[in-house]
């Protein structure tokens, strides 16, 4: 029979690649934002007639990143409990695709900006990822990258821009329309794109 500490370090180089592979908050977004850029800086996905395919390429890189479920529940706060899986599936994609609308012209006007990772924060499950992008006027924009970590993965549940959290935005935003109307109401406003990005007037 084989020894106890042969046992041991047999099971210890078998899980030792899975232990190698468990990317850091900090890695799992510079691997993101790396991939990113990889696809924007690629000279064959360049030009308008290449926009098709560049940002089914940017979204397949964000969506294994991001958790839009979560975001899309933690933005419409205790609402998300008085509706059917079917409404939660309908929302999620509508503020999906509100993010998409918003974002994409924005991470496809990247120019060379550098971005400085800076420190984290891991508390148990979650953790806050601190990075500064630098443009190419040496203007600093701080971007803080909320993660929690599901089955070994850091996933994003929320980004702070500037010190406008995207989730509490957007939190803010529908609190305000359910409050005034209905559920109805919002669907209908998100389908119709009426719901702004952080940072414009809501």
């Amino acid at each position: 029979m084989p020894k106890p500490l042969a046992v041991i370090g047999l099971a210890m180089a078998l899980l030792l690649p899975a232990i190698l592979q468990a990317a850091t908050p900090t890695e799992s977004v510079r691997q993101t934002v790396d991939n990113i850029t990889a696809i924007l800086k690629d000279p064959a996905l360049k030009g308008e007639q290449k926009k098709k395919e560049r940002r089914e390429k940017l979204k397949e890189v964000i969506y294994r990143r991001f958790d839009f479920t979560e975001m899309a529940k933690r933005s419409l706060g205790s609402e998300w409990r008085r509706h059917s899986p079917e409404e939660q599936k309908e929302f999620v994609q509508l503020f999906r695709e509100l993010l998409e609308n918003a974002y994409l012209d924005k991470i496809e006007s990247y120019s060379g900006q550098e971005v400085r990772y800076l420190k984290e924060r891991v508390d148990n499950n979650y953790a806050e990822v601190d990075t500064k992008l630098v443009d190419n006027k040496g203007q600093e924009f701080s971007i803080v990258y909320r993660l929690y970590n599901t089955g070994g993965d850091w996933k994003v549940y929320d980004v702070v821009i500037e010190d406008i959290s995207l989730v509490n935005n957007y939190r803010a935003q529908f609190s305000r329309v359910l409050a005034k109307s209905s559920y109805a109401e919002l669907v209908d406003r998100m389908k119709k794109k009426q719901i702004s990005a952080p940072g414009k007037n809501s």
